[in-house]
């Protein structure tokens, strides 16, 4: 019987970097965890136990903490082309690095004060090989809620079917995104930004008749407003607010008092992209 190792990869997991800009008294903080995968000629360590080409993880962890001291960090998808191409260009039996990097926000309360007072993570996910690199960006933890101008009724009904339709609801969910450049040509930032702002303003403005057309049209209105974006993966869980029985106690509820269930729920996922996106799906350098 033969064996034949298939796609392998390691890294160092979960770095911790916090790095405090101390160039005048109002402080800049950057609170970051940096995960790297480095994958390429590496079989020998997995069928014989040959370590010589592989570059230790704690050789990688240090190499975070060390390029935040040296470079900086500026725009997390900037930091991590930088480590992502060191090893690659630094190690020759590494073909491919990858450095996915979450950024926490930590709200401004002074010269030197900050708080933490918000779940929303900006992501970016740098891949470097040989022949190029691209840069996918994201989010995860934004919660939206609009109280009116949701609707969902038309669907089919079986047997099982229970759920009533509605002309009025509230429309609630922890958006999870992610996007993919056609460029590397980009104001991080500014670009990081813009896409927020998109996807926040087109579920303010849709009037949803369900929360699949309301996922497109903000998918649609980053594509409008951030070109240099080529894809957006949105996957949207339904926050459920159930409005509440009060009859019991002699009471009516004119759609003011909900229960708020944490699951089940319902997930809605769909990807929204360019007619002239890169089959590949990548963006990659020249």
């Amino acid at each position: 019987m033969k064996f034949t190792l298939g796609s392998n990869g390691y890294g160092k997991a979960e770095c911790r970097l916090v790095r405090v800009e101390r160039d005048s008294a109002r402080h800049v903080l950057t609170d970051l965890n940096v995960s790297t995968r480095l994958s390429g000629d590496l079989a020998a360590t997995h069928l014989t136990g040959d370590n010589s080409g592989v570059l230790p993880t704690d050789s990688q962890k240090n190499t975070v903490y060390a390029f935040a001291r040296e470079f900086g960090i500026g725009a997390i998808e900037t930091f991590g082309i930088a480590l992502a191409s060191h090893f690659v260009g630094e190690n020759e039996q590494i073909h491919r690095a990858r450095v996915t990097i979450d950024a926490y926000s930590w709200d401004r309360v002074g010269d030197h004060s900050f708080a933490k007072t918000s779940g929303e993570v900006r992501t970016a996910v740098a891949t470097v090989t040989e022949d190029g690199a691209w840069i996918t960006g994201g989010l995860r933890g934004l919660t939206l809620m609009n109280t009116t101008d949701s609707e969902f009724h038309g669907f089919p009904r079986d047997r099982f079917t229970t759920l009533r339709e509605t002309s009025e609801r509230i429309l609630a969910t922890d958006v999870a995104a992610r996007w993919r450049f056609g460029t590397l040509d980009v104001d991080w930032g500014p670009a990081y930004a813009a896409i927020r702002e998109s996807l926040i303003s087109a579920f303010v403005e849709t009037y949803s008749l369900s929360l699949q057309q309301t996922l497109y049209a903000m998918g649609a209105r980053v594509l409008e407003k951030v070109p240099e974006v080529a894809e957006v993966r949105l996957a949207l869980p339904n926050k459920h607010h159930f409005l509440v029985d009060l009859t019991p106690f002699g009471m009516d509820n004119p759609d003011e008092v909900y229960f708020a269930a944490d699951r089940p729920y319902g997930l809605i996922e769909g990807t929204v992209l360019r007619d002239d996106a890169p089959a590949e799906g990548w963006a990659w350098s020249s």
